[in-house]
């Protein structure tokens, strides 16, 4: 439990829960998809935006454990509207499928959540034989955002309503390789997990940027913004077992716990003080600043054209 923290100018701070941020708040009639629902702040964010009236799909690799996070909510939420549908976002293949399945379905889509994320300590290739950092935390969700974005346009104009995209980043962002994002990405002589990681956490909050722009040219009502969660230790570190041991045992009052994580993500998704507000980065539930490369519209745009030409269909 994260026992410290000041409040900013949102009247949140770094102690501030998801159920504070979204106290009072109606969102019955929204419809949201949370990637990487299945632990940490995507199960937490699926529970307390469906707490609060909002019909939520959940996103996941693997469909049993989506199932019991779901009846979790159902057991205390009676009422609440959650789906389980499966997505692998290391593979384009699955993010055509699921996106192609969701828009079949005829729902509208309202708020998306790009939230999944590995964290590996060995150099690995996704399906689509990409570094396995970038391909996931990245190039899925650009992919999965660019497949739902006309959907998210008519439900935007359809219903008068603001979508918003929301990119869970990290402060680890600072830590990405000094180099062009199309320089060497699969270079496994050069890899480094925490730079690979800090890349790709990177590539969230320029995406974010990029899009933002892009949907303000359109004068499109729809906002895309990131966020730094705060240190918590989540299964994204399952694999520096000892690190979360230390963590969970030492470092427990200086760690934020799992509602407080997923605060600046229910804030973002749900409170009507960043109405209009888009290619922002936020973290406790206030405005931030990333790095001044997070801030680099030029290399957004450059990194946009990358991703594109990574995810054209074949």
């Amino acid at each position: 439990m994260w026992i410290f923290g000041r409040k900013g100018s949102s009247g949140f701070s770094a102690s501030s829960t998801a159920e504070e941020v979204t106290d009072g708040i109606d969102g019955s009639g929204l419809t949201a998809i949370v990637t990487g629902a299945t632990s940490g702040i995507g199960a937490k964010t699926t529970r307390v935006l469906a707490m609060r009236g909002v019909h939520v799909v959940m996103a996941v690799r693997n469909i049993e454990k989506g199932v019991t996070v779901k009846e979790a909510i159902l057991m205390e939420t009676p009422n609440a509207k959650v789906d389980v549908m499966e997505l692998d976002l290391s593979s384009q293949a699955s993010v055509r499928d699921f996106a192609a399945k969701y828009c079949s379905l005829g729902l509208p889509l309202h708020i998306l959540i790009n939230n999944a994320g590995v964290l590996s300590p060995q150099f690995k290739l996704s399906k689509d034989e990409i570094e396995l950092h970038f391909a996931t935390n990245h190039l899925g969700h650009f992919l999965l955002t660019n497949l739902l974005l006309e959907t998210m346009k008519i439900t935007s104009y359809e219903q008068k309503t603001q979508g918003r995209i929301i990119n869970v980043s990290s402060r680890g962002h600072r830590y990405a390789y000094n180099r062009p994002f199309s320089d060497q990405i699969n270079d496994e002589s050069s890899y480094n997990s925490l730079y690979a990681y800090g890349q790709s956490k990177l590539a969230n909050i320029l995406h974010a940027k990029e899009l933002a722009r892009r949907l303000k040219d359109e004068e499109v009502n729809i906002t895309a913004n990131s966020l730094h969660p705060g240190f918590i230790v989540t299964e994204i570190f399952r694999s520096y077992n000892v690190f979360s041991v230390i963590c969970n045992a030492v470092l427990k009052y200086f760690v934020k716990d799992v509602s407080q994580g997923a605060a600046t993500t229910c804030y973002l998704a749900l409170n009507p003080k960043v109405k209009g507000v888009t290619g922002e980065y936020f973290s406790d539930s206030n405005l931030a600043k990333p790095t001044p490369r997070g801030e680099d519209q030029e290399l957004a745009k450059e990194l946009w054209e990358f991703s594109s030409g990574l995810t054209s269909s074949k």
